[in-house]
């Protein structure tokens, strides 16, 4: 249904006509057992709600936050989590899956055979990547509202920030995939990111931890997507959200740029 629904919706021709072909490739190869894996993702955030925001949460309280308000514990740990799952879903497709199909199945190869340029390609695997990681966003906003953490209203404004947050840590992960020489070269991103999953005001303020150590938790890209997030599911966006926003905008443009240069190197030879 979806193969043959995406090129009536995707009509226009040029670059995004070539970039949605990328998408359609990869809906038409999907397999039963992606859908477990895609399970798995949105699990793990709210297991660790269920867990860590309410569990511990009932033992901690409520926090109170840098504008002087009070929330709930799980409130607070909540948009962390809607955070952490809109970049596990992006770089789930960007790294591992990525660069599996550049490496060994040698498929970016085949496509440029076609019309289909290196950063169209990086386009259009960006773009599968958000459709994973905005399920995984929309699945969890229906918890945080289905438990009183955040509204409706506030959800969505926060559904928009998850899909910056995404294709931000998206073209991130798929520009660092380009460098990555084997699969055990991924055990550094994986540490790397399971560091800012931990370390980016993800189960406390970052205001808690040392004045040096809480600046380098406050220029990570976790920590600026975790603020802008809890900001708006909280209902206090401010002027450093803008910052969050730019910072974010930024990665996104530097991860195509290195991408599709580093594409067009590895595969143009």
């Amino acid at each position: 249904m979806v193969t043959l629904l995406l090129p009536r919706l995707v009509s226009f021709e040029g670059a995004g006509r070539r970039s949605a072909s990328v998408v359609e490739r990869n809906v038409a190869s999907l397999q039963p057992s992606y859908w477990l894996v895609m399970a798995s993702g949105f699990l793990e955030p709210v297991l660790y709600l269920f867990s860590i925001g309410i569990g511990v949460g009932s033992l901690v309280g409520d926090l109170t936050l840098p504008d002087g308000r009070v929330i709930d514990y799980a409130a607070f740990v909540a948009p962390a989590m809607l955070a952490s799952s809109a970049m596990t879903g992006a770089l789930a497709e960007t790294t591992f899956n990525f660069f599996g199909k550049m490496k060994f199945m040698k498929l970016y190869d085949g496509m440029l055979a076609t019309p289909v340029r290196p950063i169209e390609i990086a386009m259009g695997e960006l773009a599968w990547a958000m459709i994973r990681g905005n399920i995984y966003a929309a699945a969890f906003l229906v918890v945080m509202v289905a438990m009183g953490l955040t509204t409706p209203g506030l959800a969505v404004g926060a559904f928009g920030a998850a899909v910056l947050v995404g294709f931000a840590f998206g073209a991130v992960g798929m520009s660092l995939s380009t460098f990555m020489r084997s699969w055990q070269d991924f055990d550094l991103m994986s540490s790397a990111q399971f560091a800012l999953f931990l370390f980016s005001g993800t189960f406390v303020p970052a205001q808690a931890y040392p004045s040096v150590l809480r600046w380098v938790v406050e220029v990570t890209p976790l920590y600026r997507a975790v603020d802008l997030i809890r900001a708006v599911t909280t209902g206090a966006v401010g002027w450093v959200q803008a910052l969050d926003v730019l910072y974010l905008l930024a990665l996104v443009a530097l991860g195509l740029t290195v991408a599709g240069r580093r594409m067009e190197k590895l595969l143009c030879r």
